[in-house]
């Protein structure tokens, strides 16, 4: 299944609904060259471990890659592994930067 999130397309494959992401099995992926592709991440970060979701971030208004993309893992030993595996990898002739996803910090003014 393809989804279409703010310009980026996100790779999701069948999850049973009672599944729940942890901040723990997700990896943030930095240093990204811009002709890297989902289906790139995907077939590298599957080295590791099942892929769940890849969430390359994109500039809202030219669609441009930012450089940096979202990874969940399915368990966090595949997390870990692909901690290992890729931070400080070349990729695209840039060294990748792999490492835990942090919560997203609170910015500006809370809507109500």
């Amino acid at each position: 299944m393809i989804l279409i999130w703010e310009a980026a397309v996100i790779y999701l494959p069948v999850i049973p609904e009672k599944v729940v992401f942890t901040m723990e099995t997700k990896l943030y992926v930095g240093n990204l060259a811009k002709a890297t592709s989902l289906d790139d991440l995907n077939t590298l970060f599957a080295q590791a471990g099942e892929v769940l979701l890849v969430d390359m971030i994109k500039d809202r208004k030219s669609g441009e890659a930012k450089g940096f993309a979202f990874i969940t893992m399915s368990a966090q030993s595949e997390a870990d592994k692909a901690i290992s595996m890729f931070n400080a990898y070349s990729l695209g002739e840039q060294e990748l930067r792999v490492d835990l996803a942090k919560p997203r910090e609170q910015r500006g003014f809370e809507r109500n």
